[in-house]
C-alpha cells in the first residue's frame, strides 16, 4: 500500500516552501505586508488558497519564517566575520561586505524588513525582531568602539549615532540597487568604504 503524502509546515527542505517563501518575500516587498493577501501568495504559486495552508498556518508566519531565515543569514555572517579577530579596520569592511553581498542574495527578505519592521514588531510573533536587531546593533557598536580605542576611527563619533548612520546608509540600498545592472556588490562596497573611510578614519 502506498504511504499518504503528508506536508511537514516545519520542514525548510520543501522545495514548495521554499517556492511560497520566496514568492511572498518579493510579493510583500514590492506591495507591502498589509496589502498582500495569502490568496495573492497562492495566486503567485499556482495553488489554491487553502493548499498553502498545508504548509504554513497564516500569511504571518510565512513572513516570520522569511524574516527569521534573513537574521540567521546575517548573524551567522556577522558571527563568522567576529570570530575571525581581525583588526578593527578589516573587521568593519568584512562586515560592510557582507551585508552588500545580502542584499545582493536576498533583497526581497532585505526590503520587507526595511519597510515593514517598525510595522510588524508591534505584532504577536514578531518580537523576535527587536531583540535580533538590538543583537546586531551590538555587534556593529563593539566593532566602532573597538576602532577607536585602537585609534582607527576618530573618537569624536558617537559610535551609536554613527552606527545608525552606516546602518540606514548601507540597507536603504535595497531599494535602488539591481543585480546586473551598472552597480555590483563589489563596486558599492568600494563606493561605500572609500566614502566612510574619509569620513570616519584617522587620516
Amino acid at each position: 500500500m502506498a504511504k499518504k503524502q503528508t506536508h511537514d509546515r516545519n520542514d525548510p527542505g520543501s522545495d514548495r516552501r521554499q517556492q511560497i517563501l520566496a514568492i511572498a518575500a518579493k510579493l510583500f516587498a514590492s506591495q507591502g505586508y498589509s496589502s498582500t493577501t495569502v490568496r495573492d501568495i497562492a495566486d503567485e504559486a499556482g495553488i489554491l488558497s487553502g493548499s498553502l495552508y498545508h504548509h504554513f498556518a497564516s500569511k504571518e508566519a510565512i513572513a516570520q519564517e522569511i524574516l527569521r531565515n534573513f537574521f540567521a543569514g546575517m548573524t551567522a555572517k556577522y558571527d563568522a566575520i567576529l570570530a575571525a579577530q581581525d583588526d578593527a579596520s578589516t573587521t568593519f569592511e568584512n562586515l560592510v561586505t557582507a551585508s552588500f553581498e545580502i542584499i545582493a542574495d536576498q533583497p526581497d527578505a532585505v526590503g520587507l524588513y526595511q519597510n515593514e519592521a517598525l510595522f510588524l514588531q508591534t505584532q504577536s510573533g514578531f518580537e523576535f525582531l527587536r531583540e535580533t536587531s538590538l543583537r546586531v546593533e551590538g555587534m556593529w557598536i563593539e566593532q566602532l568602539k573597538r576602532g577607536q580605542e585602537a585609534g582607527v576611527f576618530r573618537e569624536t563619533f558617537d559610535p551609536a549615532a554613527l552606527h545608525r548612520f552606516i546602518r540606514d546608509a548601507l540597507w536603504s540600498t535595497v531599494r535602488w540597487y539591481r543585480p546586473g545592472g551598472k552597480h555590483t556588490v563589489e563596486s558599492l562596497t568600494a563606493t561605500f568604504l572609500d566614502l566612510v573611510r574619509h569620513g570616519v578614519l584617522v587620516d
